[in-house]
C-alpha cells in the first residue's frame, strides 16, 4: 500500500498515473477501467486523482511491486522538459440548501439530450459559486436527492461543490457570507444557510451512515374511500414498522432492480377532510416516500393503502429535516 501511495504523494496529474496504471494489463481487461472511470457531469475528465486511487487500491500490493520498483529505478537519461502546466488545488464549500419550488430538479433534467427545465438546485448556486471562485467546473453532491416535485424544508439539505482549479481560493468568512446572500436573492426557489470553505476530507461526514440516517416528512394523501378520523388514528401507534421495497417503477430505468428493507420509525395524522389526510413520517434515509403511500403496484409492502385497505395516493411530499449534523451551523 505505502508503495501505491508513493505515486499519489508524487502529485503527478492523474493522466500522467493512467500511464502507470495501463501497465498493469491484467488488471484492466474490464476489471478496473468501467468501475473506477465512468464519466460524469461537469467532469473534464474521467481520470481524476480520486479515481485513479479507486483504481491502486483494487490492486495487489505484489503485482504492483512487480510492475513498479518501489522506490523507483534512478533514470537512465535527462528528461527534457516541454511543457509546464500549472493548476490550483480544489476548492470544496459546503452548506444546506431549501427548495421551495415544486417544479425544480435538484441536477439539471436531461432527458435523450434535451432540457426538460431550464435550471436546477445545483445551477442555481454553483454558477455563482464558478464565477467568484473563477473555477474552470465544479462536482456537486448531497446528503440525498429530493423529486422535482418534492420541497425541502426545516433546515434544509447538506451539500458539498467542489470547485476545479479555482483562480481564487482566499476568502474571508464575512465574504463567503455576502455571497451566500448573493445566491439567496438571485432566486426564490431555493436559499443557502451555512455556506462555508471545508476540506476533502470533512465532506466524507456528509455520507457517513448515510441509511443509518432518519429523514422527516410531511404528505397530503388522498383515500378513494371516505375516511373518518377513527379510520387514520391507528397510524399514530405504529413504530419502526420494516417495509420491503423494490426499485420503483419510475426511476428502474437508471437505478438496478433490488429489494430493500426500510424503516418507518414513526407516523402522526393530521384528518384534513373525508378523502384527504397529512401524514408526518421519520423514516430510514433511503426510504422511497411516494411508494410506501400509494404502494407502486405491489412493489412496496406494506403500504399506507394497504394498511388502510383503501386506495391511496400522495398530492404533495415535502422534506421536513434531513437529520446530518454537517456542515457546522453557522451563526447569522
Amino acid at each position: 500500500m505505502l508503495c501505491k501511495m508513493y505515486l499519489i504523494d508524487l502529485y503527478l496529474p492523474p493522466n500522467k498515473l493512467i500511464n502507470f496504471l495501463y501497465s498493469l494489463e491484467f488488471y484492466f481487461r474490464g476489471k478496473i477501467l468501467p468501475d473506477c472511470f465512468k464519466p460524469a457531469k461537469n467532469k473534464q475528465s474521467v481520470f481524476t486523482r480520486m479515481a485513479v486511487m479507486k483504481a491502486l487500491n483494487k490492486i495487489k500490493e505484489e503485482d504492483f511491486r512487480k510492475q513498479f520498483p518501489c522506490p523507483p529505478n534512478s533514470p537512465k537519461a535527462v528528461c527534457t522538459v516541454l511543457e509546464i502546466e500549472c493548476a490550483h488545488g480544489a476548492v470544496f464549500v459546503a452548506g444546506r440548501y431549501n427548495k421551495y419550488s415544486r417544479n425544480l430538479p435538484q441536477t439539471p433534467w436531461i432527458i435523450d439530450g434535451e432540457r426538460k427545465l431550464e435550471s436546477s438546485v445545483e445551477e442555481l448556486i454553483s454558477d455563482h459559486l464558478l464565477t467568484v471562485f473563477k473555477a474552470e467546473s465544479f462536482n456537486f453532491s448531497s446528503s440525498g436527492r429530493e423529486d422535482v416535485d418534492v420541497r425541502t424544508l426545516g433546515n434544509g439539505r447538506p451539500f458539498a461543490i467542489e470547485l476545479v482549479n479555482p483562480h481564487r481560493v482566499h476568502f474571508t468568512s464575512q465574504e463567503i457570507k455576502e455571497l451566500q446572500q448573493k445566491i439567496n436573492k438571485s432566486s426564490n426557489k431555493i436559499q443557502v444557510r451555512d455556506l462555508q470553505l471545508v476540506s476533502r476530507e470533512a465532506i466524507g461526514h456528509m455520507k457517513e451512515g448515510e441509511e443509518e440516517k432518519t429523514k422527516t416528512y410531511s404528505a397530503l394523501i388522498w383515500t378513494n374511500k371516505v375516511i373518518q378520523k377513527k379510520d387514520i388514528e391507528f397510524l399514530n401507534d405504529i413504530k419502526d414498522l420494516k417495509i420491503d421495497q423494490k426499485t420503483p417503477l419510475r426511476v428502474l430505468h437508471r437505478r438496478p432492480l433490488a429489494l430493500r428493507t426500510r424503516v418507518i420509525h414513526s407516523m402522526e395524522t393530521h384528518y384534513v377532510d373525508e378523502h384527504h389526510f397529512r401524514l408526518y413520517l421519520k423514516t430510514q434515509a433511503g426510504t422511497y416516500i411516494k411508494e410506501f403511500v400509494h404502494g407502486d403496484f405491489g412493489r412496496t409492502r406494506p403500504n399506507i393503502g394497504s394498511l388502510m385497505n383503501v386506495t391511496a395516493d400522495i398530492l404533495e411530499l415535502d422534506v421536513e429535516s434531513v437529520d446530518v449534523d454537517w456542515p457546522p451551523a453557522l451563526d447569522d
